[in-house]
């Protein structure tokens, strides 16, 4: 079959009124919530679906360059496409890294071309189902958190991941009336990124190890990027004092720097976005690095049900021992707990995901398993600008975020 088209389309999920979240050193208002959809056709009828990151010069990048490049091939093998890719317009890391984000859209299209499921191209599945940790958790006090950790469990899921930032003694007692709230055995995930972006109130090294110690005492499952994640170094210094797991990744710019944290075991806990990071190819890679390495892995995914379903559908060619976790984030609705509506997360598909008692029943049907809705495309229209803004109080500076999670801040305009 001949691919004819290769379309992104950006997608903008405004909030009714700005929501500020005060932190320390600082607070953050979000705007909206972007994605992008890629869709590939071929001559046969067949169309191939993609998530992709809601980024305006991700999506021109793929309009002049990778679209260009894919549209007229005869797709039979994603693989054989890539290796060419990468002898032209792949030459760019950039344009590389988000050549493997289309390219889960080709597997889409091949796999519904030979019917059966993207995760048989991949390899071949081991398992039916990927464990998951529902995902919130942002900038509460204690007892928001609490009740949060303890609604999530009441869904089903066995892990709950929260982002504090109210200050170290606040973000210890978070952790204590969670695991009151959630008894002994679920696993709580204490997401720590904002540690470093507090400006000149960003706890230091030593608040961070005696924090680390302290949620220890916990059983949190792992304490993630409590450090600048480019600093391997100090995370590896970290985990030697086994105070508790560390997990870093979703900030990792290429391979290169990946492979450095992997070789230098700085954490217990991979992370990766297939969405923004590189795609199935670069996942391939690296989960055979961190199986001889010793280490575990847990998807980052921070956007639609598409995203989760496209992770999915990789991380099931490995056993539970190695790919332990895929991230759900869970957004706000009537009588559902989250942190914030958006609703196009779940929209993008006609059906909700199986959930089953937590874990993610992967489809064996064709391709990635699911039906995409594009009436998305008209209903969520994209709105240009950030999504949101970091600001601290010293220095008093405003950082703007945008669709990209691979980078620590977005290169977007400061205010």
């Amino acid at each position: 079959m001949k691919i004819t088209s290769v379309q992104s389309f950006l997608l903008s999920y405004p909030f009714a009124e700005p929501i500020r979240l005060p932190f320390h050193g600082g607070e953050r208002t979000l705007l909206k919530r972007d994605a992008m959809l890629i869709r590939v056709q071929a001559d046969n009828g067949l169309t191939g679906y993609a998530p992709g990151p809601g980024s305006e010069i991700a999506h021109h990048a793929i309009t002049s360059t990778i679209a260009p490049f894919l549209r007229d091939r005869t797709l039979a093998d994603p693989d054989a496409l890539r290796v060419l890719f990468a002898q032209g317009p792949g030459v760019d890391a950039e344009l590389a890294k988000l050549y493997g984000t289309v390219e889960i859209a080709l597997f889409d299209l091949v796999g519904k071309a030979l019917g059966v499921s993207v995760s048989e191209l991949l390899g071949g599945r081991v398992r039916d189902s990927i464990r998951l940790y529902g995902s919130a958790g942002m900038y509460m006090p204690p007892e928001g958190y609490a009740a949060e950790a303890a609604a999530i469990a009441a869904l089903g899921f066995r892990g709950y991941k929260m982002r504090p930032a109210a200050g170290p003694e606040q973000d210890l007692e978070t952790v204590r009336q969670m695991r009151d709230a959630v008894g002994p055995d679920f696993d709580l995930m204490v997401d720590a990124h904002t540690w470093w972006r507090m400006g000149d109130r960003s706890y230091s090294p030593a608040a961070v190890e005696r924090l680390a110690e302290a949620m220890g005492d916990h059983n949190i499952a792992w304490l993630e990027e409590p450090l600048p994640p480019d600093d391997h170094a100090a995370y590896r210094s970290l985990r030697e004092k086994d105070l508790v797991p560390i997990a870093s990744g979703e900030h990792e710019p290429n391979e290169e720097r990946y492979m450095d944290l992997i070789y230098r075991q700085a954490v217990d806990y991979v992370q990766m976005d297939v969405c923004c990071q590189g795609g199935y190819s670069l996942g391939r890679r690296l989960f055979h690095e961190i199986a001889h390495q010793e280490l575990r892995f847990a998807f980052h995914s921070w956007g639609t049900a598409l995203e989760v379903v496209a992770a999915a559908q990789l991380g099931i060619c490995w056993p539970q021992s190695l790919v332990e976790w895929l991230e759900y984030p869970c957004y706000s609705s009537p009588g559902c707990a989250g942190m914030y509506p958006f609703p196009l997360a779940a929209e993008i598909l006609t059906e909700p995901l199986p959930i089953v008692r937590g874990e993610l029943l992967v489809s064996r049907e064709p391709g990635l398993g699911v039906v995409v809705d594009e009436s998305v495309v008209e209903r969520y229209p994209w709105l240009p600008g950030p999504w949101s803004y970091f600001r601290t109080d010293s220095p008093a500076e405003t950082r703007a975020v945008v669709g990209d999670h691979s980078v620590p801040w977005d290169q977007g305009p400061s205010r």
